[in-house]
Order: C-alpha cells, then sequence, then structure tokens
C-alpha cells in the first residue's frame, strides 16, 4: 500500500477497514467507528493516515483537551465554528438547542438529544455538498455533554455522505457514551511488524535475538518501539530486551518523556507545564499565563525543534504522555501557581468557566470563594443542558466547600445532576458521602428522591416494592416546607406503585389514597387536580369516583408542554379506570410528540413503552408491536441494549412458547415488577381463549380478578366472563358481568359498554344473548378499540354459527378474521378462520393490502401521508433528511407507487 506512511506499518487490516468507511460515506451510506487502544498504540498516526490525503472529502477534525472536559458542550462549540454557515436549513427548534447549548444564545436548557439532531442536520446538510469525514481524537477528553451528542448523530447514520471515527483510550466512560457504535481493537504489531519498525527507526544496527527482545518487552507498542529506539542505544536497547515480561509501556514511555522534557531546559520546561496544564484549544490562554508567570517568549522554540510540541493556532503535544510527562515533571506547587496564572488569563478573556476549572485546580485545601464560582459555573452548564458538567463541576465544588449547609447541599444538587445525566454509579457515589444527620427536611427529601429514582435504574426487588413508601417519605419531609417538591412526589408515590401492582410493600394502597387527598387540599392547580382524581380512583366508589377522575383527566389535556412532560403518563390510570380508550391514546400521543419535539429520548422511551402495553388492552398487537420497536430504535439511539426490550404480554399475544413467557416474568417478579407478572398472565389468558384452552384462562385469570388492582383488573373481567363460561363455570361470571355493567353505567364508556354487553350475551341465554351481541357491536362500533370489536363478532359470529344461521355467521367471522389478520393477532385470526371455514365461508388473506415495511419505514410513510416534509419526518424520528427520502424511497418501492399522493391510498393498510 503505497499511500501508507512508512512508519504506519502491520496496519494494513485497519486501513482497509477505515478506508472503506470513509467510501461508502462517499456513496451516501454513513456510518462510524470507534478506535480504542492503549497509549502509544498508533490510534492518532492511523486516524492522520486515514483522513490525509481524500480528494472531494471534507476532513472535519475534533481534537479532546482535559482542560475543557468539565466545560458543557465545550467541543462542539468548535466543532460548530465551521457549520455556522448552514444554520439556515435547521428547524427553529433544533437551531435554539444547539446555540443555546453552546452558549450562543439563551433559552430553556436543551436536551442533549435535541442537541444532537440540530448536529446531525447541520452535518447532513454540509455533507449534501462535499462528503464529510469528521475525525474526532482523544474522544474520552471530550466532555460528556459533546461525546455524547457526537455519539448520538453516528448512530443515526444512514444514508448521509458521512463518517465519523472516533479515537480514545480504554475509558470505562467513554465507552458508556459511545455504546452502540462498531469497534475497531488497536493492539499491539504482531512480531514481524513490530521488528520492521524498531529496524526502520535505528540508526544503528541491532542483532536480531536483541530485537525480538525488545519487541517482546514493548508488546508490539509502536510509539515505544520508535521513539525508544531513537534516543537509546544499542547496547541500551539489548539490555531493555532482557526483560522477563512486557513493559508497562504507559510508564515506562512518560518516564521517558520525562527525561526529555528535563534536558529542555528551565524556560523550555515552564512553557510546556503551562501548555499541559491549560490543554485546551485556545493558544491565547496559554500564551497569557506565560507571559504572566516570566516566562520568556522564545522558551517553546526548543521543545517545538525537538519535536515534542507543534504550535499553531493550538498547542498540540508529541502524545498524550508527552503532555503528561510536561505535567508530571513539576512540583504540586508549581502546578497550581501555573494553573492561577491560567485562571486570571481565562477570565481575562471571558472564558468564565475555564478560569473557574483553573482556579479550582489551584487551590489547596478548601475556598469557599473558588467554590462558589465553580458552582456559578455548573449553574451554566445546567442552563445550556449540561446535566453531566454539572454534576462533575459540583462535585469538585463540594470538595473545596467547607463543612456546612453549603457543602451539603452542593452534594445533593450534585447527585441530582448525575441521575439527570443517567449517570446512576456517580449519583450513587456522592450520595453515599453524605451525612444524613446534617440534612434539612428539604435536602433529605431531595436525598430520597434521588434515591428512589435510581432504584428503578439498577432494580432490586426489595427497592422497588418500596418505591412508593419512600416517595411517601419524601413527601412528608418537603411538607410546609416546598409545596411543588410535595405535590410531584406524591404523584410519584402513585405512580412507583403500579410496577410492583400486589408486590407492594410499606404503604397500603389506602393510605396512598389518603395522602394524595391530603397533598391535593394544600392548594389549587393541575397537580392538586390530578392528585384528587388520583386520590378518588382509590378511595371513593366507583361512580363517585367517576366526576373526580374526569376532571383530572380533563385537566391534564389542558397543561402546558413542560407541565405534561414532568407529569409524565400518570393520565394513563386514569384514562384506564374510566375506559376512555381514546382520551388515553390522545394523551400519550401528545405526551410522545412534546418528547420527541423536545428531544426527551427517556422520557419519549417511557411514553412508547406504555403505549406497548395500552394498546393490548383494547388496542391493536400489531400497533404494540410497532411501539415496541421505536422503543428500541429510540434506545439504539441513546445507545442501549435495544435487544433487551420485551414486553412480555405481547410475546404472548404473538405466540411465543409458554415457557419463555414464564420465564421473563418470573425474572421481573424476582426484581419486584409484579405488574410485569400480571401482565404476562393477562397475555397468556388471552391467546388461551383464542386457542379454545378456557381452562387454561381461567386458571390464569381467576387469581387476579379474586385480589384485584386499580384500574388493571377490571380490564381482565371480560376475558374472565368468556374463560369461565366457556369452562363450565357460568355462575362464577355473574359478579363480574354485573360490575362491568355497573361501571359502564357509571362513566358512560362505549368501550366499558360494548364488552359488558358481549359479557351479558355470554352468560344469557339464547333468546336474550343476540340482542346483546348486537348491541356490543354497535357501541364499540368507532369506540377505537379495535380488537374490542372484532372478539365481539367473533363471539357472534360462533353463536350464529352453532344457532345453524350459516350465512349469518360467515358475515361477522369474515369481519372478525380480516380485523384479526389486519392486527396481528394471530391466535385470534386462527380461530376466526377455523370458525369461517366451518361455517362454509372462506377468510380472504392477503386482502387487506399489508405489505412487509419495517416499524421505520411504517412510521415515515403514515407521517409521509399525512403531509410531513421530509425535514418535519426527521425531526419527529431523530434521523436525517436523506435518510428519511431513503426510507420513502423503500417504501415506494415495496409499494410500487411512485407518488405521496398514491401513499395516501395504502394508509389504511399500514395500520
Amino acid at each position: 500500500m503505497s499511500e501508507t506512511p512508512a512508519r504506519l506499518v502491520g496496519r494494513d487490516d485497519e486501513i482497509r477497514t477505515l478506508r472503506a468507511l470513509v467510501t461508502a460515506a462517499r456513496n451516501q451510506a454513513g456510518g462510524a467507528v470507534v478506535v480504542r487502544g492503549d497509549p502509544g498504540i498508533g490510534k492518532t498516526t492511523l486516524l492522520e493516515a486515514v483522513t490525509s490525503r481524500l480528494p472531494g472529502v471534507r476532513v472535519i477534525r475534533l481534537d479532546g483537551y482535559e482542560t475543557e472536559s468539565a466545560i458543557a458542550f465545550a467541543a462542539l462549540h468548535r466543532l460548530m465554528v465551521p457549520l455556522r454557515a448552514y444554520e439556515h436549513a435547521l428547524p427553529a427548534a433544533q437551531l435554539a438547542a444547539l446555540r443555546t447549548a453552546t452558549g450562543a444564545a439563551e433559552g430553556p436548557p436543551p436536551d442533549r438529544f435535541l442537541v444532537g439532531l440540530g448536529l446531525l442536520g447541520l452535518l447532513d446538510v454540509a455533507a449534501g455538498e462535499q462528503p464529510i469525514v469528521c475525525a474526532v481524537d482523544d474522544a474520552h477528553w471530550l466532555d460528556p455533554e459533546s461525546l455524547e451528542v457526537l455519539a448520538f448523530v453516528a448512530r443515526r447514520l444512514q444514508a448521509e455522505s458521512l463518517a465519523m471515527i472516533f479515537a480514545a483510550r480504554d475509558n470505562d466512560a467513554a465507552a458508556a457514551r459511545t455504546a452502540g457504535l462498531p469497534v475497531l481493537r488497536l493492539d499491539g504489531l504482531d512480531r514481524d511488524a513490530a521488528t520492521t519498525l524498531l529496524t526502520a527507526s535505528m540508526t544503528q544496527a541491532l542483532d536480531p535475538m536483541a530485537a525480538a527482545g525488545v519487541v517482546e518487552a514493548t508488546g508490539g507498542n509502536p510509539l515505544a518501539l520508535v521513539d525508544l529506539s531513537r534516543d537509546l542505544d544499542a547496547s541500551e536497547l539489548a539490555a531493555l530486551s532482557l526483560a522477563d515480561d512486557p513493559l508497562p509501556i504507559g510508564r515506562t514511555l512518560e518516564s521517558h518523556y520525562v527525561q526529555q522534557v528535563r534536558r529542555s531546559g528551565a524556560d523550555a520546561q515552564r512553557w510546556m507545564l503551562v501548555a499541559a496544564a491549560g490543554s485546551a484549544a485556545d493558544t491565547e490562554v496559554v500564551l497569557r499565563a506565560a507571559r504572566a508567570l516570566g516566562i520568556p517568549e522564545g522558551a517553546a522554540d526548543g521543545p517545538e525543534a525537538a519535536g515534542l510540541i507543534g504550535l499553531g493556532s493550538t498547542v498540540r503535544f508529541r502524545h498524550p504522555l508527552v503532555r503528561s510527562a510536561a505535567y508530571a515533571s513539576a512540583s504540586g506547587a508549581e502546578r497550581r501557581r501555573v494553573h492561577a496564572a491560567l485562571s486570571t488569563a481565562a477570565g481575562e478573556l471571558g472564558m468564565v468557566e475555564l478560569q473557574a476549572v483553573h482556579a479550582a485546580k489551584a487551590t489547596l485545601g478548601t475556598d469557599p470563594s473558588v467554590a462558589d464560582r465553580l458552582e456559578q459555573a455548573a449553574d451554566r452548564a445546567g442552563e445550556r443542558g449540561g446535566s453531566a458538567s454539572r454534576a462533575s463541576v459540583l462535585a469538585r465544588a463540594v470538595e473545596l466547600t467547607p463543612p456546612g449547609p453549603d457543602r451539603v447541599r452542593r452534594q445533593v444538587a450534585a447527585a441530582e445532576a448525575a441521575l439527570a445525566a443517567g449517570a446512576a454509579q456517580v449519583a450513587y457515589g456522592l450520595l453515599a458521602e453524605i451525612g444524613r444527620d446534617s440534612l434539612d427536611p428539604v435536602l433529605h427529601g431531595r436525598v430520597i428522591s434521588v434515591e428512589t429514582a435510581l432504584a428503578l435504574f439498577v432494580p432490586d426487588a426489595d427497592q422497588i416494592v418500596h418505591t412508593s413508601a419512600q416517595m411517601l417519605r419524601a413527601a412528608a419531609l418537603f411538607h410546609g416546607r416546598d409545596l411543588e417538591r410535595e405535590q410531584l412526589a406524591l404523584v410519584r408515590a402513585f405512580e412507583y406503585a403500579l410496577p410492583p401492582e400486589r408486590m407492594l410493600a410499606g404503604v397500603s394502597l389506602e393510605e396512598l389514597g389518603r395522602r394524595l387527598t391530603a397533598g391535593a387540599d394544600l392548594t389549587d392547580g393541575t397537580a392538586s387536580t390530578v392528585l384528587r382524581g388520583l386520590g378518588a380512583h382509590l378511595l371513593l366508589p366507583y361512580a363517585d369516583a367517576v366526576p373526580v377522575m374526569r376532571a383530572a383527566v380533563d385537566a391534564l389535556s389542558e397543561v402546558d408542554d413542560d407541565e405534561l412532560l414532568a407529569l409524565g403518563t400518570i393520565s394513563v390510570a386514569l384514562t384506564t379506570a374510566l375506559w376512555d380508550a381514546r382520551a388515553r391514546r390522545a394523551h400519550l400521543v401528545r405526551c410522545a410528540a412534546t418528547a420527541r419535539e423536545r428531544g426527551a429520548l427517556h422520557v419519549l422511551d417511557t411514553v412508547l413503552w406504555v403505549l406497548s402495553l395500552v394498546e393490548l388492552n383494547g388496542g391493536s398487537p400489531r400497533r404494540a408491536g410497532e411501539h415496541v420497536e421505536h422503543v428500541r430504535e429510540v434506545r439504539r439511539a441513546i445507545g442501549y441494549d435495544a435487544e433487551n426490550v420485551v414486553n412480555v404480554a405481547y410475546l404472548a399475544w404473538q405466540g411465543a412458547p409458554r415457557e419463555v413467557v414464564d420465564a421473563v416474568a418470573e425474572g421481573a417478579g424476582a426484581l419486584g415488577f409484579g405488574g410485569v407478572q400480571a401482565s404476562a398472565a393477562s397475555g397468556l389468558a388471552a391467546r388461551a381463549l383464542a386457542e379454545g384452552a378456557y381452562a387454561d384462562a381461567y386458571a390464569l385469570l381467576r387469581p387476579l380478578v379474586e385480589d384485584p388492582f386499580l384500574q388493571v383488573t377490571p380490564l381482565q373481567y371480560p376475558d374472565f366472563v368468556e374463560a369461565a363460561v366457556r369452562s363450565g363455570r357460568t355462575e362464577e361470571a355473574l359478579p363480574y358481568v354485573g360490575r362491568l355493567t355497573a361501571s359502564a353505567e357509571a362513566n358512560g364508556s362505549p368501550w366499558n359498554r360494548g364488552v359488558a354487553e358481549r359479557s351479558c350475551a355470554l352468560v344469557s341465554a339464547d333468546e336474550e344473548a343476540e340482542s346483546h351481541y348486537r348491541a356490543a357491536i354497535e357501541t364499540l362500533d368507532g369506540a377505537g378499540v379495535e380488537i374490542e370489536i372484532a372478539r365481539a363478532h367473533l363471539l357472534y359470529g360462533e353463536w350464529l354459527r352453532r344457532a345453524r344461521r350459516r350465512g349469518d355467521a360467515r358475515e361477522h367471522l369474515a369481519v372478525a378474521a380480516e380485523a384479526f389478520e389486519r392486527m396481528d393477532a394471530t391466535a385470534f385470526a386462527a380461530r376466526a378462520r377455523a370458525e369461517l371455514d366451518a361455517a362454509g365461508g372462506t377468510a380472504r388473506t392477503g386482502g387487506s393490502g399489508r405489505v412487509d415495511l419495517t416499524a421505520q419505514e411504517t412510521t415515515v410513510a403514515r407521517l409521509a401521508a399525512a403531509g410531513r416534509t421530509n425535514a418535519e419526518i426527521g425531526a419527529t424520528l431523530f434521523i436525517s433528511v436523506n435518510t428519511v427520502d431513503y426510507h420513502l424511497r423503500k417504501v415506494f418501492q415495496k409499494l410500487a407507487i411512485t407518488s405521496r399522493r398514491q401513499l395516501v391510498d395504502h394508509v389504511a393498510s399500514l395500520r
């Protein structure tokens, strides 16, 4: 490979891999990779080799700097400089997020994923003019927000003329933030390549045995082979080759560079110390600090001539180990004096956060004034959406704060910021350092709130079942001191009672209801109305609770977007208790749309997950599956393991083996998620009904209906009635038919009324059953509960066939079969087809016009048919405009159409 630099020996495979990535980007197939390896292994050299001499390709280089690693979006700010010209192409929300994050404008703190979508849009537009390779070196030193944003962009690359190459050391934090990206691992060179490199780097001959020993001792580390061979003679290398074990190359090279730094002279050593401590993109800070310390102007000439540093608009060290050596060669007192000078220089240039960072490093012991400046810097990071940086800067402020209230307050705030950033282990560590005896009630309540939220990150059965009780403790501590926090804690107390369901411990539902009702009376407002509705749901007779719950649902439909996201999916309990399928879906769809618009992917993840659950109760199994796929897509974008997304009830509906469903449910139950176990049982029961295994369905449902849980269990009454009747236990079904009828009279819900009528038909004599079946179908028609009306047609069709009215039976069974096919309710579809065959009819297969589209293609198609532009679709799905266009072309090809106008005619088949 003649284009490969001579010193890049033994990396032909890696060169080919990275060049293939660049070639794919030239052909509008974007991609990314993380090159990972030890110091000196050749990451930077490989990056430079691949990105040099790329005609027709624009290379954007971004380096990480340790000093900037605590400044939120510092690297993004630098990356934006060459992309400013394309800002006009962005939607307003994305542009506002980018400008706020980088400090170019003021606004509400943006979610980092919305910032990421804005950056993806900028790069996509820029790459439309010329393919781009974005090379990120020392990615482990990027501030966490910038690295997360860049990784988000890298995960969303599909049809863009853009390649992203990250080079990073092995680092747990950086690995977590780039999770989900392909990794190219760099190890030491093999023996032949390492020997070739060593021989080419030496000025003296080295015998083969000694050369082999040096290669073995250095582990084939290229930087060690090149630099040690240049500075050690043949005899010294021969001695090195006698080492019994491979050398700790990082420490050996750093020690080697320390000697080089010290030999460069006192002034040069001091200048390199300033540069090493400054380690930032702006050379002016380094120059000002050096002048203030009295270092001569030409002090950097010697190190530059020796190749230890490179000077330009930035100061670049030959290798991070050279920088580390320059820093380590100085005493602690010298380093603190340098950081003090750098702090002053940054302040003179208006770099407030950098000024605070250096001031902290210049401080020995505690210093309240410096801690104050750090807290202000942390607040600035928070205002730009930098929760991770806010947490790390506050943690340093804690170290500089003397014992007392301010120190504790900052510890709690740091833990909250870490939680907001998703850094669970960091938050745990911060909380562990807090002395509970020193907390005032509000701070204690905040600590409990963080601890309780963290329990959901690392599930533990004892913690999960007590989360509701813990939030009531927090609310009691807030009482009379912080009303807003108290009411939100009470809402969370109800919300956290739902995952464990019957496994809930530490508080009874009655006590929870009393606490919510008392909290509702503290003030007026949406939170009070919601708490009152939830309290009524827990405490009042159903008919009395209905108007109070309805008022809460109405209030939730009127809240602004901020309050909507804060209250989350709490409406599901109320709308489900009211059997209001339309309001339930409308609220969740609005939550999802708002979360997408704000870039709040963690909220979107939750909302989509809830949507996948509720679609199995009155909705469509097919949509449930689509929502599960959308959850996977969101988690891929975030960097989470998308393959672990399992809706166990959906598995049951889709025919997964019983042992698989049971295993998933039992595993969730062991962690305290009793609701998952109940959901699995309900899903298995529905499948048993579809398959005619009525006794099995009865056995699964009976424990649930005999131990009811809030709004969940009434939805299981219709299935229990069918199971009981068909297994010869009609008497047991009668009380539940009565409950369904009574609740329908109270809430006026067509869904509730329809399933009550269907249940009445099952327990009625033949002369009365038909009127109930017809009433069920008439009531459910248009109620927005597809699976329920299909099941009503199925049961009525079966009844008609048994009444020997085969013509009428075929009509209803055909409707049911087609509906079940359309909804992917496979077991019910099979039952309907079998009944239709028995009635002398034939199910129309393929009549729905369904086409095999992916979940993302389906969503793109629906949005396009609804008149959304490619830019609007991209913003909704967190993909680029080019990727939207790519998916639309695939959809058009699969549907054999050529325009969006034709697409409208096919949307119905995609539902």
